[in-house]
């Protein structure tokens, strides 16, 4: 394997953090090129010379799509079958599931990665943290998570996917100081808390660590359920990003400003729809060249979700790249009458709206160069879907329908057990439909 001393260099100069990485990068290549069978057979097509290579001539070379992964799992092992560790499955949000295999040298490299963001929020040695994602069925985050806040020195409950009883019974006798999991679903224990008698907002929760789902706008502002999470808990929230394959994270420091680079563990990149690398601050995919990977080193990985780079020097002291809040995913994108958005820009509308109590949208294909979208809405309070719609349209510019359904009803649709994460946007447009 490539040598990663995993030399912490987020304080670094720009310039030292340029140098570094123009060195770990060639290893990186220099080895995907050695040892896996899927670059072996890339590379000999082309003529490159990746003892001298530069940050620059990464744009060069070509992306690594899921798809390719999907197609030739075993050719991007890059170690003997005995040197895998652990199998983890990707969670398959816009496709079948991708097995990665990690070595020993995989997971502590995970494990660092996590301990630096874990610090970077603000977790100190003595701190509790229940975890309320799952560390089975083959996923990585809640490995990934243990690992870090072991490193970190904090002490962990690892309760996974238990119910709302048995977490809010643990905060009640544990005194947890740290909560990770998904936005959504630690607010509806906030709130069944509540119901409850027993006051989030009391119970010395002061970190909550957001995965799986967007926390903020693209100008960094608190979305509904992370304003709604600050309150109910009283406590402070923080994003983080990672994707199984990448096996890098990027988490937000105590500044909550986008969410930092490791720069000796990753090169990420910014394209648009052609492929072109973007200047910091302009809107497209994220592409991330993961370094000292030794199992499955990846090279150009396209995530497929939308975000940006913010490099202006972070007020917490680091000078690498920050990534900006998740704005939706590039195979998400709806055209409607004209107007192209993604997903997450209905959700956050309907997130700010206080008497929608859940909802889930729907797209089809009406026709070659438009779209149906169906925006389905649980109501409380004087609410209708008049305002609901009158709302979107103002914001949105095209007029959705608004479809009433009853709370329990969307639960069962968005919250599935076949699922990992909540399921609020489902693509229908491989079926034709007609107003």
């Amino acid at each position: 394997m490539q040598t990663n001393p995993y030399q912490n260099s987020k304080f670094s100069s720009v310039e030292a953090i340029r140098l570094a990485q123009t060195t770990l990068l060639r290893e990186h290549l220099l080895y995907a090129q050695q040892f896996s069978p899927a670059y072996q057979k890339l590379f000999s097509k082309m003529n490159c010379n990746f003892s001298q290579f530069e940050l620059n001539d990464l744009q060069s070379l070509p992306f690594t799509e899921k798809k390719n992964i999907e197609n030739d799992q075993r050719s991007f092992l890059a170690v003997s079958p005995e040197k895998v560790a652990d199998i983890v499955l990707s969670s398959g949000t816009t496709g079948k599931a991708i097995q990665i295999s990690y070595t020993n040298k995989d997971l502590e490299r995970l494990a660092y990665n996590e301990e630096q963001s874990f610090a970077g929020c603000g977790i100190v040695p003595g701190d509790i943290a229940l975890l309320t994602c799952t560390m089975d069925r083959c996923f990585i985050a809640g490995l990934a998570y243990f690992s870090g806040l072991r490193a970190r020195g904090a002490t962990v409950i690892r309760n996974g996917h238990g119910s709302i009883e048995s977490h809010a019974e643990i905060i009640r006798n544990m005194k947890p100081t740290v909560i990770v999991g998904v936005p959504t679903f630690i607010k509806k224990l906030g709130l069944a808390m509540q119901k409850k008698g027993q006051n989030p907002a009391n119970s010395g929760i002061t970190k909550i660590i957001c995965i799986g789902e967007p926390l903020r706008g693209k100008n960094f502002e608190l979305l509904g359920v992370g304003r709604d999470l600050e309150k109910i808990w009283n406590a402070k929230v923080f994003s983080t990003y990672a994707s199984s394959e990448t096996a890098t994270t990027f988490c937000e420091c105590t500044e909550q400003r986008g969410g930092h680079l490791l720069p000796e563990l990753a090169v990420i990149e910014i394209i648009n729809e052609k492929g072109k690398v973007l200047s910091h601050g302009e809107i497209g995919e994220i592409v991330v060249t993961p370094l000292g990977v030794e199992g499955m080193p990846l090279v150009r990985c396209k995530t497929g979700d939308i975000s940006f780079l913010e490099d202006s020097p972070c007020a917490c002291g680091r000078f690498s790249p920050r990534l900006g809040p998740i704005l939706g995913r590039n195979k998400q994108l709806i055209k409607v009458k004209g107007t192209s958005l993604y997903p997450q820009t209905i959700f956050s509308i309907l997130d700010d709206i206080p008497d929608v109590s859940n909802y889930y949208i729907e797209v089809f294909r009406e026709e070659e160069l438009s779209e149906r979208l169906l925006v389905h809405v649980a109501l409380s309070g004087g609410m209708t879907r008049e305002k609901v719609e009158e709302i979107l349209v103002s914001k949105l510019r095209v007029k959705p329908e608004v479809i009433i359904e009853g709370d329990t009803a969307i639960k069962q649709k968005v919250f599935d057990p076949a699922h990992r994460k909540p399921v609020r946007f489902f693509d229908r447009r491989n079926e034709y439909v007609h107003a």
